[in-house]
């Protein structure tokens, strides 16, 4: 089954590393999102990708182009310029990666992928920008079990600040909340049926916009409720979070 991911967008909110390169690009631990989004999906058994590319598309190629090389212990003649590659990547992911626009928007550009897509049924798609614990394989089944076009996965925001409890002047309590107990939002990991093509109409269709809004209205729209961790990835002060969670060894969406 193909996994889509939108890879697109100028990350205007993180430009201190997306001025010269993609947001997917930016690196949590070393490796970018993108790495730990895929390998996400991945650790559940998927492995077909298709990229949406957009701004500084040429990078995000030369990173897969790169890859094998990068990922595999290498043994170099200097003399010919041989080389021989000790050992194997440890992924077999199969990756597309497909110019939908520079200025295109979400919708238009998951349009632009319909022909690659749509005879082969069923697909998944997310942002580029966005980790979480959630179950693909559990996501999946709950589409499949409702019958519907569409689902997204709905989590709770993250808390922007943490909590501090004082007894006078000294702090008694220091805790970073994970999660508001407000609301639901727009988590990505989307899956979709074909017939979700029939609601986008061109490279500006904003799918979060009338797409997903005339699915809801058409009751074709379900809603895959995720209480564990997620985190996207719009600022330097999210990727700094990350980049923590990472080291300490026990990132909750290391599943691989």
């Amino acid at each position: 089954m193909n996994v889509v991911i939108l890879c697109g967008g100028l990350g205007t909110r993180l430009s201190e590393e997306t001025s010269l390169k993609p947001k997917p690009l930016v690196t949590i631990g070393g490796h970018p999102i993108l790495w730990h989004i895929m390998n996400i999906y991945g650790a559940h058994g998927f492995n077909e990708f298709s990229l949406a590319l957009g701004y500084k598309g040429e990078t995000v190629k030369e990173y897969f182009l790169n890859y094998y090389s990068l990922d595999s212990d290498l043994s170099i003649d200097l003399k010919t310029g041989a080389v021989n590659h000790i050992s194997q990547s440890k992924r077999d992911w199969k990756v597309t990666l497909v110019d939908t626009g520079m200025d295109s928007m979400t919708g238009g550009r998951l349009h632009r992928l319909e022909s690659t897509l749509r005879p082969h049924g069923t697909f998944m798609l997310t942002y580029g920008d966005g980790v979480s614990d959630v179950d693909v394989n559990r996501l999946l089944a709950f589409h499949k079990a409702h019958g519907k076009l569409a689902t997204v996965t709905t989590v709770r925001p993250p808390a922007r600040f943490g909590g501090i409890v004082f007894d006078g002047d000294r702090i008694v309590e220091f805790k970073e909340k994970p999660q508001t107990g407000e609301g639901w939002i727009n988590g990505g990991f989307f899956v979709f049926e074909p017939g979700v093509f029939d609601y986008l109409s061109g490279d500006q269709t904003v799918l979060e916009g009338s797409p997903l809004e005339a699915l809801a209205r058409n009751g074709q729209l379900m809603a895959f409720k995720h209480e564990g961790f997620w985190q996207c990835m719009d600022t330097l002060r999210d990727r700094q979070y990350l980049d923590h969670l990472w080291a300490s060894g026990a990132a909750p969406w290391k599943k691989w």
